[in-house]
């Protein structure tokens, strides 16, 4: 009888430290989807920014007519 109250100590010891990593775990998973989201939100503005960026007054190279030495 001692041995299986023992066990179930045991057990019960192996839980309360199951819960408390799930919890740490789930406090990790948070302020990790915290940080993506405010990532997200960081590149859409920058996208929104590079749109509106007017394009540059300068001639692609294609678009160059080579110089007279040529």
């Amino acid at each position: 009888m001692e041995h299986l109250e023992q066990r179930v100590e045991d057990l019960e010891m192996k839980l309360a430290f199951q819960e408390g990593t799930i919890e740490d775990l789930n406090q990790q998973v948070i302020k990790l989807n915290d940080l993506l989201s405010n990532q997200q939100q960081a590149i859409r503005l920058l996208v929104s920014k590079l749109h509106t960026v007017e394009p540059s007054n300068m001639a692609d190279q294609s678009e160059e007519t080579p110089p007279p030495h040529y």
